[in-house]
């Protein structure tokens, strides 16, 4: 049995003491908490990483980056390695998000780079990928997610070392959000893809996220269905009580 995962994605919010807030406040909840289902996991901006994972030390949150560098070290002014997150035990790393790829001109082919780098670190990729509106509308949403997982999973070794997140763009940020049934439908052809271009196994122990406008009121249906293992939380993990609910609606 896969673990459920309850991923909140901070992006570019909360001040250090709103941050700090959060925290202390959910490990107070974790605090002798067995979760027997779920791995929970925040991703704060880089800024606060290092409080988090020292104050995540010595509980069962994971913590992870929003991105990371393709590039092992050097002249790259402003940018984040692989040996830097793990220098402060940071668990899980987020790529290929649509908004790195709207916004900062990430392709599949960088993103690759960078999940090979990650796992150098032994740090778990949360490798994004999705269809837009227009690619759904026009039925392409299965050979979009095909040529993503073909280009960012490149001579990529898969064992328990990468998760992956299926945030359709029509979903995030937007109060939209696919079906149980149209979600399923994609985790169901992602599984089956790791399963023909690796194997069975690797395909039934990868864990695969649902991303969209995940919240507590819709987690519940999603986690029913048989291929999604979790969510990629943007907006309703700012809330340290939705964050909490839906852990425990996870572990039910």
């Amino acid at each position: 049995m896969r673990d459920i995962i309850i991923a909140g994605n901070w992006k570019m919010n909360k001040t250090f003491q709103e941050a700090e807030d959060f925290l202390v406040d959910i490990f107070e909840y974790l605090h002798n908490k067995e979760l027997e289902k779920t791995t929970s996991i925040i991703c704060p901006p880089f800024p606060y990483l290092e409080m988090a994972t020292d104050l995540a030390a010595e509980s069962n949150l994971s913590i992870g980056a929003q991105n990371v560098s393709e590039h092992e070290s050097g002249a790259y002014t402003g940018e984040i390695s692989a040996a830097m997150l793990h220098s402060m035990d940071v668990d899980h790393c987020i790529v290929g998000h649509s908004e790195r790829r709207k916004y900062f001109g990430e392709t599949d082919e960088t993103i690759n780079k960078k999940i090979k780098m990650l796992q150098n670190y032994r740090i778990i990729p949360i490798v994004c990928i999705g269809e837009s509106l227009q690619q759904r509308e026009a039925g392409e949403a299965e050979e979009v997610i095909e040529t993503q997982l073909l280009a960012t999973l490149q001579d990529v070794q898969i064992s328990n070392n990468l998760a992956i997140a299926y945030e359709p763009i029509w979903a995030i940020g937007t109060g939209e959000t696919a079906t149980p049934q149209q979600a399923q439908k994609i985790h169901s052809f992602i599984r089956k893809w790791i399963q023909e271009n690796y194997n069975k196994e690797i395909a039934n122990s990868v864990p695969i996220l649902y991303g969209g406008s995940v919240k507590p009121e819709n987690i519940s249906d999603l986690l029913a269905e048989e291929d999604i293992d979790g969510g990629l939380i943007g907006g309703a993990s700012l809330d340290s009580n939705k964050f909490k609910k839906m852990i425990d609606i996870a572990e039910k």
